[in-house]
């Protein structure tokens, strides 16, 4: 009896490659998973695939997408970073999908879900990273008093900004986990949870590992006591954050870590805002990226007819398309368009 069937679901398989794949995802993953069988959908219904999930087929719409690529070109910690080895806003995240899958995988959750959430969950980053994003908030709450959550925007690009103002038409559960991925409000899904907690493993340790090979600390500026529990090397630390995350949610329907390694990660969290995100050299760049950001912010609410046709689709004000430019601008885009806009050009006529 048990060999027929598996006779049955080997044929099935050959003849449907889609329904191999799901096949898969009900035999394999655990009760507390979304298969993708199971998914609330897209805003807009479409034919499914007959190769790819509704999930799989999320990764690659993000990957493919114009917002996907200029990660490559946006700050992580480092302002448009000369050296080689610096982390970008790109390398982040696919840091955070490396985690989050690995996760995902060891819990028998679906590991689609968690990549496609984790490559789509920084694409409404602005340029200059977290100094960019305060400058931003900073230009819009002036002039309409609301402040830019880089996890709305990631929402607003995938579901109106991309595709020249068509958006993705993302899954129900990519665009929960894309949304609460930071801020007060859960995901939805484990495989949310588990991006939100991957995101937080990879920054704060890739970026200590930046600010050592920058100079901005040293090694004996480490809190000793976390350190020593967490790992002495970057690759440590995330591999015992992600063993702890594991041990701590396997099989309960939740994703927790232990009381120990969280109260660590929060002092390494803690230390890397006083020393690296708030320290003397980001307060030296914070206050050129206000004059850059604040600079754009109003000589495009001056001349609205210069924003790209995209910009605003879904919303509604001038303030809302200048967000949507600027926000989407790369590190050297924004340099390139203060210099062009604001600083004066040497003469190049010819010479008597």
């Amino acid at each position: 009896m048990i060999e027929s069937q598996r006779k049955t679901r080997s044929a099935k398989r050959e003849n449907d490659p889609f329904a191999s794949v799901e096949e898969q995802e009900k035999e394999n993953l655990s009760r507390y998973a979304v298969p993708a069988a199971q998914s609330r959908g897209r805003a807009t219904p479409e034919e499914p695939c007959s190769l790819r999930t509704c999930f799989q087929r999320d990764r690659d719409r993000i990957v493919h997408s114009k917002s996907f690529r200029r990660l490559k070109h946006k700050t992580q910690v480092f302002i448009a970073p000369e050296g080689d080895h610096y982390r970008t806003r790109l390398t982040h995240t696919l840091e955070v999908s490396g985690i989050s899958r690995t996760a995902a995988r060891a819990l028998g959750l679906n590991e689609d879900l968690a990549e496609a959430i984790s490559l789509g969950h920084d694409l409404g980053h602005t340029p200059f990273g977290h100094m960019g994003e305060e400058a931003l908030s900073s230009s819009l709450q002036k002039r309409t008093g609301q402040a830019f959550e880089h996890q709305k925007q990631s929402l607003r690009v995938v579901r109106h900004l991309e595709r020249q103002g068509k958006g993705l038409n993302l899954c129900y559960e990519v665009e929960d986990g894309i949304l609460t991925h930071t801020g007060p409000r859960l995901p939805a899904t484990l495989e949310g949870k588990i991006v939100r907690l991957a995101d937080r493993i990879a920054y704060i340790n890739h970026d200590i590992d930046d600010a050592l090979r920058a100079g901005i600390i040293g090694s004996s500026d480490l809190p000793e006591k976390e350190i020593l529990l967490l790992g002495d090397t970057c690759s440590r630390r995330i591999d015992a954050l992600v063993h702890d995350l594991v041990d701590n949610s396997l099989g309960i329907g939740e994703i927790r870590q232990s009381p120990e390694m969280k109260k660590a990660m929060g002092w390494l969290r803690d230390f890397l805002f006083k020393r690296v995100y708030l320290g003397s050299v980001a307060g030296r760049e914070m206050r050129r990226v206000n004059l850059v950001v604040d600079n754009l912010f109003a000589y495009y609410i001056e001349n609205p007819e210069l924003l790209p046709d995209w910009a605003g689709a879904g919303g509604k004000g001038i303030a809302v398309k200048v967000t949507d430019y600027i926000a989407g601008m790369t590190d050297q885009f924004a340099i390139r368009k203060f210099k062009d806009l604001f600083l004066p050009r040497g003469w190049e006529g010819d010479a008597e």
